[in-house]
């Protein structure tokens, strides 16, 4: 799989609504626990990679100390599995004891004085998708204050063990409820992605002014097949995701797995350049204590972070499929715009002719900033 980015000048005004707390103005970056770590909660005989305050230390120190926070990347992100099987005798959930002994206060705290900032997983049903207390209806505001008193600046709101109804009345109520907390804390939304993703189910205006991010599809997987099946959806399902993405509110094709077992170096490639043309937000999920040099060069390219982090926040749009080759174009500030070519051949590299006039570019002179992820690229 091979791909390169390239910015050229180009001008599209653009009109933006999205959830009113400041937060998330372009697409949030870090590094979030679950597909690389999931559930373990052996810490007696896994105890580096058991969720455990331990396993989000180390990857808080390494954001720190290996330039991954100077570029963005600044959310440590906790997924399912964290808390008490029960909540407190004032009702409020409680981290488990065993596995994170100093409290997810004093965890958020270590992260602050580090230039971190700290992720948080909630569900709406009676229990989370692991089994743990979840934040049904009756439960959302003391949750968020919860979440809030423990200084927590994200957090996601999963929807395992819950219906239609409370879904369209949760997901709202738990907006205002962080709302009204006082605090700064981003909302990611699981509705989506439990309604099927698309209209008329699902309302992405109505998304737009209660979350800052939401998951469309379902949970990505360590595999190339599962990365192809997440961009497919989203560019055959382009005109309903591209208007609702924009400062504040975007689509979220969920985490960079690279740096595991799935993908190759050229994969890893194409899912950084994919996830960059999208808007993505780029959480992380892998081992940072152990990462590749090639994983961490890819995750840590300068143009590709740019690319992703454009403030003007318009998602990117597949403009051509021909054989092998596709092509995505996304608009950027500043009068310039980003290329994606993307070869589907997997057997050999794919030579491909074209020219900005093809692509629709108006005659006039160009600026060319390439991202050659590849020698045997293309010729433009």
């Amino acid at each position: 799989m091979h791909f390169a980015v390239l910015a050229f000048a180009f001008a599209l005004p653009v009109t933006t609504w999205a959830l009113d707390n400041g937060l998330m103005r372009t697409p949030p970056m870090g590094w979030l626990a679950w597909e690389r770590f999931r559930c373990d909660i052996d810490c007696e005989n896994d105890p580096k990679n058991c969720i455990s305050e331990n396993l989000f230390i180390d990857m808080a120190d390494r954001l720190s100390e290996d330039g991954w926070r100077e570029l963005g990347y600044v959310y440590v992100n906790i997924d399912d599995c964290w808390s008490s099987k029960e909540r407190d005798s004032q009702g409020r959930l409680q981290a488990d004891p065993k596995r994170f002994p100093g409290g997810i206060h004093k965890l958020a705290r270590y992260l602050h004085d580090r230039g971190l900032k700290l992720g948080i997983y909630g569900d709406m049903g009676t229990y989370t998708c692991g089994g743990y207390p979840g934040t049904p209806l009756d439960k959302i505001e003391i949750d968020a204050q919860t979440f809030a008193d423990w200084e927590v600046d994200m957090f996601k709101y999963d929807g395992c063990y819950s219906n239609a109804t409370e879904q369209e009345q949760g997901y709202p109520l738990m907006s205002k409820a962080l709302n009204a907390t006082g605090r700064p804390i981003g909302y990611s939304c699981s509705w989506p992605a439990y309604q099927g993703g698309l209209p008329p189910k699902v309302n992405y205006t109505q998304l737009g002014e209660i979350c800052n991010l939401w998951r469309n599809y379902g949970d990505i997987q360590d595999s190339w097949d599962s990365v192809m099946k997440i961009v497919d959806w989203f560019f055959e399902n382009q005109d309903v995701l591209t208007p609702a993405a924009g400062p504040g509110r975007w689509n979220d094709p969920d985490m960079l797995i690279i740096g595991n077992f799935g993908l190759s170096m050229d994969q890893s490639r194409s899912q950084m350049a994919l996830w960059a043309i999208m808007a993505a937000p780029l959480f992380m999920s892998n081992d940072l204590r152990t990462i590749s040099s090639g994983a961490q060069s890819i995750l840590q390219n300068k143009m590709a972070i740019s690319i992703n982090q454009d403030p003007l926040g318009i998602q990117g749009r597949c403009i051509l499929k021909k054989s092998h080759i596709e092509v995505y174009w996304r608009p950027l500030s500043n009068n310039a715009s980003a290329l994606v070519f993307f070869s589907r051949r997997t057997d050999m590299p794919y030579r491909y002719k074209t020219s900005l006039s093809k692509l629709n570019y108006t005659a006039g002179s160009y600026k060319v900033c390439v991202y050659r992820l590849r020698r045997d690229m293309y010729r433009v």
